[in-house]
């Protein structure tokens, strides 16, 4: 048995990646590194493994380094893609660094970010994907509650070496329904019997409103339709604005990995948002999340 939260420190956008028997798991800036690390080999049990992310390029300025996501592209090459502060623009702008093992240290090369957007508010929560046919694909969300614009989801053809985009950015959803206030965020992908799931969350961050939801794409190109029962995770007696989540699959079941507030301490730095693992089940094509569990329950 265990029993959320489990990352109890904060560790907010978490995202985690299996490399043989291990899960690394990776998560906004919070103290004093830039891209932190944890290993488990079984989901529940996190052990804190350094910076991923040591060294920031040139064009980037610390502080401000969220939602890192990583895949692993072949044996010895993994890719972080991670929001940063980007100097040229003064807007939070996304970068790619590469490494040859899963916990890094990942390093960016690159003479500038990947994707800026500054005219829109600033590029932020990029979520690489590979689809069933082996295509690659990137998510992200233009920062526009930033500047008082529209908040969209877009996605992007990455070239096979995920270092570069390919062809032309296409915007899959914004801001629409009153659960999501001014803004969504936090995509990802997943495919579950053949159809392509968007997740996303919306609200804001240190709310109790902040919640998660889910739309139905044709392809990594849209369009998506956002399901009626949204939001399926939301602000509960056990936690507070759960969001921001990531999905691991482990021996044939969906877990939802998400951050969330000890209830009454929304924006609080300590804890601040700590880690969740919750259950997904598939009910007649539609995801169903058990949580926020705060009771104890069995292991994956």
């Amino acid at each position: 048995m265990f029993t959320n939260p489990v990352v109890r420190t904060d560790a907010p956008d978490p995202q985690a990646i299996q490399v043989g028997d291990t899960w690394y798991l990776f998560h906004t800036n919070s103290g004093g590194r830039n891209v932190p690390v944890l290993t488990s080999t079984n989901l529940v049990d996190w052990t804190e493994a350094g910076d991923a992310l040591p060294t920031l390029p040139d064009w980037a300025d610390a502080g401000k380094t969220w939602a890192p996501e990583a895949i692993q592209l072949a044996p010895e090459k993994f890719l972080l893609y991670y929001t940063v502060a980007g100097r040229g623009s003064g807007r939070q702008c996304v970068g790619r660094a590469v490494a040859s093992a899963p916990q890094g240290p990942y390093r960016d090369d690159s003479a500038g970010p990947l994707i800026c957007q500054a005219e829109l508010g600033g590029a932020i929560d990029a979520s690489p994907f590979r689809d069933t046919d082996g295509s690659l694909w990137l998510l992200w969300k233009n920062d526009g509650n930033a500047i008082g614009v529209d908040t969209w989801l877009w996605s992007q053809r990455l070239a096979e070496d995920g270092l570069t985009l390919v062809g032309e950015p296409t915007k899959l959803l914004k801001q629409t329904e009153p659960w999501e206030g001014t803004l969504i965020e936090g995509p990802f992908f997943h495919r579950q019997d053949g159809r392509l799931y968007l997740f996303f969350a919306a609200n804001a961050y240190d709310r109790a409103e902040y919640a998660e939801g889910y739309a139905v794409c044709e392809s990594p190109t849209g369009p998506c339709v956002k399901a009626a029962e949204n939001p399926i995770l939301k602000t509960n007696e056990a936690a507070s604005g759960p969001g921001h989540a990531s999905m691991v699959v482990k021996d044939g079941r969906t877990w939802l990995l998400y951050h969330a507030w000890p209830p009454g301490q929304e924006g609080s730095v300590d804890p601040g948002r700590q880690t969740w693992l919750d259950e997904v089940t598939w009910v007649d094509g539609k995801p169903v999340v058990k949580g926020p569990t705060g009771e104890p329950q069995a292991r994956p």
